[in-house]
């Protein structure tokens, strides 16, 4: 998809704002990451795509499959895009790296990594919460961040263009909720992750980031669990139930933000528009932090 110049008469393409880049996404099945994979392609990149694609253990929602990642494939390439999709764990670094490796490869560059796979669990206090849950949480949104940054970065810098790396984190990244500690846990750690990755990187002119969504109109959080975690006080809450909840955490008149609010910020991040943004951690929140 291109856009026109404007004051420069009809007809006159201007190149994407990622023209001939590569980006390598995590959860790109659906939700958030399909909306990256999309987004970016629109703007000229082709994409390296992994997703978990069955369900995990412990998963608050319905995982995707990989008939919803054959989809994110279909829908890039309508674009005219090339990309390369396959079914990988994100803590599992060495399929991961295997599946970064072929892409730079067959593309010959690799340029943005948006770290974007990521896990909800059942809600507990703290002081309830099982170790497993602990764990698996800590594994997908903490662990699996890092190793997804470990397997692009060698590629990013060894094109010596610089280059651009986002990891989605969320407002529980930047603030503390009940009953969700080890996601507020690993969130909070992914924000670790990307300001040492800024430091250490920054001088082979790679910018790293951070993104804090609010709640994002995807089947992660459409759920049953979800309605159940936001209005304890009904047995058997609605998504209209849990929306007035929702919309009150917000300053903006949103009970939650869509996948395209997102990736547009996305796209801003790793786009020649934020050449001189590293470091930084950007709320896209409709004011909930504020709150």
């Amino acid at each position: 998809m291109r856009g026109l110049c404007r004051g420069c008469g009809d007809g006159v393409s201007m190149p994407g704002r990622v023209e001939g880049k590569v980006a390598f996404i995590t959860g790109a099945a659906r939700g958030q990451g399909r909306s990256h994979a999309v987004r970016l392609a629109e703007e000229g990149a082709d994409i390296i795509a992994v997703d978990v694609c069955r369900q995990l253990e412990g998963a608050a929602f319905e995982m995707p499959t990989p008939e919803d990642l054959a989809e994110t494939v279909a829908q890039v390439e309508k674009l005219g895009r090339r990309i390369i999709a396959e079914q990988v764990d994100v803590r599992d670094f060495e399929a991961m790296k295997a599946v970064v490796d072929e892409g730079a490869a067959r593309f010959g560059r690799l340029d943005i990594c948006v770290a974007n796979a990521g896990l909800g669990s059942d809600g507990a206090s703290l002081e309830t919460m099982s170790e497993r849950t602990w764990r698996d949480m800590i594994d997908v949104n903490l662990t699996g961040v890092w190793l997804s940054c470990k397997a692009a970065i060698p590629h990013i810098r060894a094109g010596r263009r610089g280059g651009s790396i986002v990891l989605t984190s969320s407002t529980g990244g930047l603030s503390g909720h009940a009953y969700i500690g080890h996601y507020v846990a690993a969130k909070h750690g992914v924000v670790g992750i990307m300001r040492t990755l800024a430091v250490e990187l920054g001088k082979y002119g790679i910018r790293v980031n951070t993104i804090h969504p609010t709640q994002v109109n995807t089947p992660m959080i459409m759920n049953q669990k979800t309605f159940n975690l936001f209005r304890p006080d009904l047995e058997n809450p609605t998504v209209d139930d849990f929306a007035a909840v929702s919309r009150n955490m917000h300053l903006l008149p949103t009970p939650w933000v869509e996948p395209i609010d997102i990736s547009n910020a996305v796209l801003f991040l790793v786009s020649d528009e934020a050449r001189f943004i590293t470091g930084v951690t950007l709320p896209v929140d409709a004011g909930a932090l504020l709150k």
